[in-house]
């Protein structure tokens, strides 16, 4: 039974590939590309995908060595064991090819039983670290995923603190995938910004309940400390490798900015805000003046869309909210009965 490995041979002597083409199937090895060509190596060498690179040294056109520095900046943090086979013995060529990248050294005329044996742990080594990569991935994966509901978890605390339901976090996650989509965002980013938006009043576990729960006008220091919000969650989702808490940071920072500048923490203006933070902003707004917060009762649905509307070009992307009112003008969004919820 043949094994799943994938060989590229590159020697200019077509003698030479049939040999080793030969010796390889006997041992197993189906998988088996035999190029005399090294140019048309370095066409294929993305889709080759090879797990061992047999490689002749001295070739016309392009020689082994600039083969070998090809595939290693094709293939940078990947192992690719490469085996050069050449008849030049001298300490100059083997040290040249070790220096370029090269696995092993083997001369020819090589040992059949050696060459395969080579062969066969360089093989062994390549697959030993795809298994250590894999688990590395996995691990990395399940890490990050472990610290993405904790986070969740926090946000939910965080919004716990004026609304025992939940729903504010859950219900702008949702539409702002779906708003996402309407705008003409591919599945893949309208489900991330869904995934990161409820993330967006992360920072509010850092608010004092004096001013989160203050049922009235706030100070001007109440203010500034309510929209210090917006940098906490930045900074506890920051330097994250995970996209969700990367655009989840962005969102966090950037979702109180405004179309036209006035906006904070930096003021930026128009598309310069990050378009999932746009995004966000129109939804969170809409789902704050809908439901009751402790200064003030819901608003009506319809008196919202006109807030929307009007505010579209001033507070909010105007394409971004009129898609929006639009949206929920035709049954797509359907806000419940209103909660107590707070936001500055």
């Amino acid at each position: 039974m043949g094994t799943s490995e994938r060989i590229l041979i590159i020697d200019d002597q077509p003698g030479n590939v049939r040999l080793l083409e030969q010796m390889l199937r006997a041992e197993g090895y189906d998988d088996v590309i035999g190029l005399t060509d090294s140019r048309e190596a370095l066409a294929r060498m993305n889709g080759a995908q090879p797990d061992l690179v047999l490689l002749d040294l001295h070739m016309p056109n392009v020689d082994g060595i600039e083969v070998l520095g090809r595939f290693r900046a094709a293939t940078a943090g990947e192992y690719l064991p490469i085996l050069v086979l050449t008849a030049d013995d001298s300490p100059e060529a083997k040290l040249r090819a070790l220096d370029a990248g090269a696995t092993d050294f083997l001369t020819k005329p090589f040992d059949y039983v050696e060459a395969v044996l080579r062969i066969r742990h360089l093989l062994d080594a390549r697959a030993l670290h795809v298994q250590l990569e894999e688990r590395v991935e996995e691990r990395t994966r399940e890490l990050e995923e472990a610290r993405l509901e904790l986070l969740h978890r926090l946000a939910l605390a965080a919004e716990y603190r004026d609304d025992d339901t939940h729903e504010h976090t859950e219900r702008v996650g949702r539409y702002s995938a779906a708003l996402a989509r309407r705008l003409g965002l591919g599945d893949e980013e309208a489900d991330l910004i869904g995934a990161a938006a409820p993330l967006h009043d992360l920072g509010k576990i850092g608010v004092s309940d004096v001013v989160l729960l203050k049922r009235g006008p706030l100070t001007r220091d109440e203010v500034a400390h309510m929209r210090s919000h917006t940098e906490i969650g930045a900074r506890i989702l920051s330097e994250s490798r995970s996209a969700v808490l990367r655009l989840g940071e962005l969102i966090a920072r950037h979702h109180h900015e405004r179309w036209d500048g006035d906006g904070y923490p930096w003021a930026l203006r128009g598309e310069g805000i990050p378009m999932a933070a746009r995004i966000v902003s129109v939804v969170d707004v809409f789902d704050a003046l809908t439901h009751a917060r402790p200064y003030k009762p819901p608003w009506r649905v319809d008196e919202a869309l006109n807030e929307l509307e009007r505010q579209a070009g001033r507070a909010f992307d105007p394409r971004a909210a009129e898609t929006f009112a639009m949206m929920v003008r035709g049954g797509e969004v359907e806000f419940p009965e209103s909660k107590e919820v707070h936001d500055e």
